[in-house]
């Protein structure tokens, strides 16, 4: 178990959540366990309470917690992407039932923000060359799906 795993808090949909991000994420993705209630957590005894899952190696626990709270754009998860096929990819399934934001970040369909980042975003911002740096940050502010050439043309 790694040391800190984060904890996503669902209304009721944690099974059907992380089922569809081990869909999305495949390879090294799967569910790991669920946990049902015991009749002391609110909400019905013997339905699911939490679900452990892992996307990309990295372990996570989804909780139907109920209403009480939702998700914000204050956290979010950023995946990595090497090619712009991977941002494609990604892009396309987790706005599926969400939606787009600006620049490479969604919401998908349970409300979770996410940030769809191609490798050479960080590599173009960070880079000896500021002028170019600045250029690539403005060309990315126009968009909402990122994408790779118009970043390095820029």
């Amino acid at each position: 178990m790694q040391k800190i795993r984060p904890c996503l808090w669902f209304d009721d949909q944690a099974e059907e959540a992380a089922a569809f991000y081990v869909s999305v994420f495949g390879g090294d993705s799967h569910v790991e366990g669920v946990m049902r209630n015991p009749g002391a957590a609110p909400g019905e005894a013997g339905s699911v309470l939490t679900v452990d899952f892992v996307l990309a190696g990295q372990e996570y626990m989804a909780l139907n917690g109920g209403p009480h709270f939702t998700f914000s754009e204050a956290v979010s998860l950023t995946v990595d992407c090497a090619s712009q096929e991977e941002v494609d990819r990604f892009w396309e399934a987790l706005t599926d039932g969400g939606e787009e934001g600006q620049c490479g970040w969604l919401k998908d369909r349970y409300g979770l923000s996410w940030q769809i980042v191609p490798r050479a975003l960080p590599e173009l911002l960070t880079g000896p060359d500021r002028a170019r740096a600045e250029r690539a940050m403005k060309a990315m502010t126009g968009m909402r799906k990122l994408d790779v050439q118009a970043l390095l043309d820029a």
